[in-house]
């Protein structure tokens, strides 16, 4: 028979009043978040497996499962490998490296932890960007046999970039280096150096042994030399409170919640400041101010909320508040701009061309965004400002960025949550790149739209006909500028006021200072578009001839336009048919190695995807190819 304590008796009472106070202990504990990084193999995911055994943070069948892994897995001839503990993909086993961020949750009697594992290979610099844009410390660990490398400062720097002012300089393997004190210190004095450089205000180094265990959790007997704390003990001890600014309330609007016709509220995470009801809110970009009605939570009101808290804000106006802006404190609202100088880690690898359209998430907010110029781009070891026109995988640069429409932000050394912001490809989705902002660049506020009294669409009236922009695209020598020309003919013709942009002609003038890498093409149908937007506002029928490779450049030129302005016509000449007929000699050249960037040759062409108008050269002549471009305009 198995006996039943009474819910009711003082025993049973005693334990749970010690359960209870152990959780509510353990709920007003501090959390630190860190990030542990460094150069392949230094040692980054076996510190935190021995980190987590030592403090004993395991359970039995994790414990018997480590040990079955390091027989099949390990690197130590069946000793216990920490690092499998975190290294959990296949390929992380199989290579012995990190590839993927691996978060691990742990605690002390003293401090609670969230700690990334981040990938110490080049190849994997953007995931290591990942875990450390919410740390507040970085454990950057050096191998002692080989000190500093490229990777280590390439870290350091992004450490920096992500406003991380506190590293724990680990030493490790120093078990391979005799515990050598002179080793040490040369290490920690470079080390010192490099962050000043970057701006690091906070360094603490420690001799280690991750593999051993020397100086992790307690100070170790075989450095005898070494005074300062261990690697646990200056996590639990640290102080990484933020010299934040005073900002009021910023509350970026993820969601309008409308459970029925008579609550209208916007739910979001506060970000920054408290909020009050009754307090003055302005909401940002528009403007429009009102006051607080109700805090709303699943819990029921509240009388005050604070940052990090998820609410529901209820006004007392109906303001026009979409997803993506920012309830703001009226006496100190946040900033609104459209350009920006910001620092960016590149991490595609496709190059960043400046020109070339992307979308910008920042918070809760998406917007069209273009890198105008790279100022510099920066050299991880020496960090030496570089001239560039482009930038390649995982290199970090000075921009100028410009939007489509202002946003509400802040500088990312005040607020992170509206100053960062990652890069998105607009064909592939992917994310290219993440960025912090500096300031906004103040030239924008000087540039208005001038109004006029005579619009596109009176002037399209006189001329009796409706604007359009025709794009025309393909290979070199696959027709486009023969078939423009046609259709220009008959247009004009019928009385239409036409003009040709032609690639040759406006590379005379306007584009004559561009060459032909991807960058200037870019920048080419860049100005080109915008060249075809003002004539079409003049009510023009404007004919565009030009290779125009990239979808993504002629998608901007798409957007440029309004609802059926914009005709792309794919001019579809296969590369063979073209090099045949290169009545320029082009292609000739291009095989030869004379004309570096030929698009078709060692520069790609993007065909279109859905084209209004697909022009098959080899099934029709030039004649009836025109004809079928003047029959869908005037139709």
């Amino acid at each position: 028979m198995v006996a039943f304590a009474n819910p009711a008796s003082p025993v049973a009472n005693a334990a749970g009043e010690a359960v209870a106070d152990y959780l509510k202990q353990h709920e007003s504990k501090s959390l630190l978040r860190f990030i542990t990084c460094g150069s392949v193999d230094d040692g980054k995911s076996t510190l935190i497996g021995r980190l987590l055994h030592d403090t004993q943070r395991l359970f039995e069948d994790q414990l018997a499962a480590l040990d079955a892994d390091s027989r099949r897995h390990g690197t130590r001839n069946g000793q216990i490998d920490f690092a499998l503990l975190v290294d959990g993909l296949a390929a992380e086993r199989e290579q012995g490296i990190t590839i993927d961020v691996a978060y691990r949750y742990f605690g002390t009697e003293r401090r609670k932890f969230i700690v990334a594992d981040c990938p110490g290979h080049e190849q994997y610099t953007r995931n290591m960007a990942t875990g450390a844009s919410t740390a507040d410390l970085a454990v950057v660990l050096v191998d002692a046999r080989k000190g500093l490398l490229t990777q280590t400062r390439r870290h350091s720097y992004i450490v920096s970039l992500l406003g991380i002012r506190h590293v724990l300089l680990a030493v490790n393997k120093m078990d391979l280096v005799g515990f050598d004190q002179a080793v040490f210190e040369g290490i920690v004095e470079e080390y010192r150096e490099l962050a000043a450089k970057l701006g690091i205000d906070h360094v603490q180094a420690v001799p280690l042994s991750a593999l051993e265990g020397d100086n992790l959790t307690a100070r170790s007997d075989a450095t005898p030399w070494y005074r300062g704390p261990s690697v646990l003990e200056h996590l639990e001890t640290v102080d990484v409170a933020r010299d934040r600014a005073e900002l009021g309330l910023r509350l970026p609007v993820q969601w309008v919640n409308r459970p029925h016709q008579d609550f209208r509220g916007f739910a979001g995470t506060i970000a920054a400041g408290s909020v009050r009801p009754g307090d003055e809110i302005v909401a940002l970009p528009s403007g429009r101010r009102s006051r607080v009605q109700r805090i709303v939570t699943a819990d029921g009101d509240l009388a005050q909320a604070v940052a990090g808290q998820a609410v529901t804000l209820t006004l007392a106006d109906e303001l026009d508040i979409s997803r993506g802006d920012v309830i703001a404190g009226a006496a100190q609202p946040a900033q609104v701009a459209d350009q920006f100088a910001a620092h960016l880690l590149w991490m595609d690898a496709n190059p960043l061309l400046p020109g070339r359209s992307y979308w910008l998430k920042i918070g809760t907010r998406t917007v069209s965004a273009s890198v105008t110029e790279i100022k510099h781009k920066i050299d991880v070891n020496t960090q030496a400002q570089l001239a560039a026109r482009r930038l390649e995988l995982n290199e970090v640069a000075s921009c100028n960025i410009g939007l489509d429409q202002p946003i509400a932000f802040e500088a990312y050394r005040d607020n992170r949550e509206l100053g960062s912001f990652v890069l998105i490809d607009r064909q592939t989705h992917a994310t290219v790149a993440a960025g912090t902002l500096d300031f906004a660049l103040r030239r924008a506020e000087n540039i208005h739209w001038q109004p006029v009294d005579v619009d596109n669409a009176a002037r399209a009236r006189a001329k009796q006909q409706k604007p359009r922009c025709v794009w025309f695209t393909g290979l070199s020598g696959s027709g486009k500028s023969t078939i423009a020309n046609l259709v220009d003919k008959q247009l004009h013709a019928l009385g239409h006021h036409t003009f040709i942009l032609d690639g040759d002609n406006v590379r005379h003038g306007l584009n004559k200072d561009l060459g032909f890498t991807d960058a200037d093409r870019v920048e080419n149908i860049r100005r080109v578009a915008e060249v075809a937007k003002l004539m079409t506002d003049a009510g023009l029928i404007v004919l565009v001839s030009f290779i125009s490779p990239f979808r993504a450049e002629r998608q901007l030129a798409r957007e440029l336009f309004g609802a059926d302005e914009f005709v792309e016509v794919f001019v579809d000449t296969p590369l063979e048919e073209a090099e045949r007929r290169d009545v320029k000699g082009l292609y000739a050249k291009a095989r030869a190695g004379k004309i570096p960037n030929f698009t078709g040759i060692d520069s790609p062409y993007e065909a279109p995807e859905s084209p209004e108008l697909h022009l098959a050269t080899l099934d029709d002549d030039p004649q009836a190819l025109a004809q079928r471009v003047v029959d869908y305009l005037r139709g």
